[in-house]
């Protein structure tokens, strides 16, 4: 999945447009973008959605929850799991510790719903705080459930006191460069995929795409999109274009016929192990 979009879930005309911007997922939000008197219409909102949607087509389906340390991320579970969404965004998840606790409480509503164990994914927002960053960089947060890590700069700033993420859009100060890359790490390291944080800019589309080619670069699969408009250029950024499955698949097929071969060369260039694994994955985010 190279694509989220957030979605307000208390808005009618938001989540009717949602499946029109041709995101890979959308998260309906019950968190950050909802008033605190909304939460509960939100929720009724969002399981009404859940069990409206056709879901053997369009997008998938993630619900974010309110953080652990609003004492409503049970309630919200406790509601949205009745419409079995495809998964849970985690906001202000603080590492392994947090990870394992959001896990047991899907062990417990998925068997209340009779949804098959470990169905429901987990994509947390890894870097809302400066514990989280830490608690990231000290060990890797991995779950069967997890399929991705995230990162945040907003709740990162105000947590630091920051008045801004750096000097320039797309341009962060070293604190928030850290916080991108431990994600990025701790992504591969749980071998799941690592998705870039929002692009607050929406008017800005050059802005939007260097920032989401340097991701790119770096090693992300994916990033979140906080307006429809954005959708279409993550897509253009993070699907690996004809010449580079073409490269891909030449790299593998270079390699199957040479099985014993730990160096080749392939158009003059050395090939080695790394190159194969770097192929494959190129293959598997194509297909």
């Amino acid at each position: 999945m190279r694509s989220f979009l957030f979605v307000p879930a208390d808005s009618e005309r938001k989540l009717a447009k949602g499946p029109q911007s041709g995101a890979d997922g959308l998260i309906l939000d019950l968190e950050d973008s909802v008033a605190a008197d909304r939460k509960m219409v939100a929720r009724d909102m969002a399981l009404a959605y859940l069990r409206a949607a056709r879901r053997d087509a369009g997008p998938k389906l993630y619900i974010r929850v309110n953080a652990l340390d609003t004492g409503l991320t049970l309630g919200d579970l406790a509601t949205i799991m009745q419409g079995r969404p495809d998964g849970i965004v985690f906001p202000k998840c603080v590492g392994q510790r947090d990870l394992d606790l959001l896990a047991t409480y899907l062990d417990a509503f998925e068997a209340r719903e009779g949804i098959d164990a470990g169905t429901t994914r987990i994509l947390t927002v890894a870097t809302e705080s400066a514990a989280a960053v830490l608690a990231l960089t000290a060990a890797t947060a991995k779950h069967p459930r997890l399929m991705g890590h995230s990162w945040g700069g907003e709740d990162l700033m105000a947590d630091l006191g920051a008045l801004a993420k750096g000097p320039a859009a797309g341009v962060y100060d070293d604190t928030f460069r850290l916080a991108r890359t431990v994600n990025l790490l701790a992504s591969v390291a749980a071998g799941v995929t690592a998705y870039d944080t929002v692009y607050p800019d929406i008017k800005n589309v050059e802005g939007l795409r260097a920032e989401a080619r340097e991701a790119r670069r770096m090693g992300y699969g994916g990033k979140i999109a906080i307006h429809p408009d954005q959708v279409a250029i993550i897509h253009e950024v993070f699907t690996p274009s004809a010449q580079e499955v073409d490269w891909a698949k030449r790299v593998v097929d270079t390699f199957e016929s040479n099985p014993g071969a730990g160096v080749l060369t392939l158009d003059g260039k050395m090939l080695d192990r790394p190159h194969l694994v770097l192929a494959r994955r190129l293959l598997a985010r194509a297909g």
